[in-house]
């Protein structure tokens, strides 16, 4: 994983961790980056300060050097923006705001192309889990004991946000 300094075309500069460069150009590429602040698709690598630790703790680095080239060395690497890190209370406003209506079109995308269960959503990703169903997008209520025991026999599964803000 590598995190990067993403900047959308409104400025605005957040964090964003992809697998590896390539998944990064992939998903700028296809706009699937997405500014927390405004919803922005169109970004790009925003120039990034490494931050090195000098605690003995954290880097691991002999003054003579390695005695074998491929020894490994642990150092702690940190980014930011070379902007402010002062947040204002309408960037917090607006980041809300967006967030909240990234779930709502999340939640929206699930209804519309998954299958309700309701209650019986536990034993009908098990059916569909051990292919004693068809395979198909499902969502449903579930208890937290029903989640843990579906999350323990490895059965992928994605909470979805409410459809009130208080329910995110």
């Amino acid at each position: 994983m590598i995190l990067f300094d993403v900047k959308c075309s409104g400025g605005h500069v957040f964090e964003a961790w992809f697998q590896n460069n390539e998944a990064f150009e992939k998903q700028v590429n296809s706009e699937l980056v997405e500014c927390p602040l405004c919803g922005c698709t169109r970004t790009s690598k925003s120039l990034m300060a490494p931050n090195i630790s000098a605690n003995n703790s954290l880097v691991e680095l002999d003054a003579a050097h390695s005695q074998n080239e491929h020894d490994h060395h642990k150092v702690l690497v940190s980014a930011h923006s070379s902007k402010t890190n002062e947040v204002s209370s309408d960037d917090v406003k607006r980041a809300l705001e967006h967030m909240h209506n990234t779930m709502a079109k999340f939640r929206k995308q699930v209804e519309k192309t998954c299958e309700y269960v309701g209650d019986d959503f536990a034993d009908e990703a098990r059916k569909i889990h051990y292919g004693e169903s068809e395979m198909r997008g499902i969502y449903g209520e579930t208890t937290i004991k029903e989640t843990e025991e579906l999350l323990d026999e490895g059965i992928d599964i994605l909470p979805i946000p409410g459809t009130d803000k208080l329910d995110s």
